[in-house]
């Protein structure tokens, strides 16, 4: 399966307000270095005896659906990546705002996330992406990046995007 990469991918990822169910309106483009992102049903081979000399054909395993997105870590969008991975911060001030993430929430917000490659066309929506982890190392030199494990409820695809109308993250 393609992999969306290049410089006319794109991803768009909006939060739900019910688990699951992709929100039709509110998503915004995100920037992204790469992403494994996928659905996947994998084969089991039959460990039954009993049947003859032939192997019974392999059963298929249940679909999972999960994988990383690399992020960078900026000022404009990796708030969004913080809220996937700690929930809704508390926000105190005015100008600056301080935004501060709790650890420990007992639930997380879910997203539906679109990767779009136009020129194939090919739009993959993401329901119910949850985020299972949240790393990222330092280092003198280079681009900072993080790295996002999601974990999906399910994949769809089709030939025109889903998202409506994106909009770039510009604040909070």
């Amino acid at each position: 399966m393609a992999r969306a990469h290049g410089a006319r991918a794109q991803m768009a990822l909006a939060f739900e307000s019910v688990y699951g169910n992709a929100p039709a309106s509110g998503y915004r483009t995100v920037p992204f270095g790469s992403t494994t992102l996928g659905s996947e049903q994998p084969l089991i081979a039959s460990e039954l005896l009993g049947q003859g000399r032939d192997p019974l054909a392999p059963i298929k395993d249940a679909v999972t659906a999960d994988g990383d997105v690399v992020v960078p870590i900026d000022v404009e969008n990796f708030g969004l990546w913080l809220k996937a991975a700690f929930g809704q911060p508390t926000t105190t001030g005015t100008t600056p705002k301080t935004h501060t993430f709790q650890s420990g929430n007992w639930t997380l917000p879910s997203m539906a996330i679109e990767t779009a490659m136009p020129e194939v066309p090919r739009y993959t929506m993401y329901t119910g992406c949850v985020c299972d982890q949240l790393s990222w190392q330092m280092a003198r030199s280079g681009l900072l990046t993080a790295t996002a494990r999601l974990v999906a409820q399910g994949e769809s695809v089709a030939a025109a995007s889903r998202v409506g109308p994106r909009s770039r993250c510009r604040g909070r």
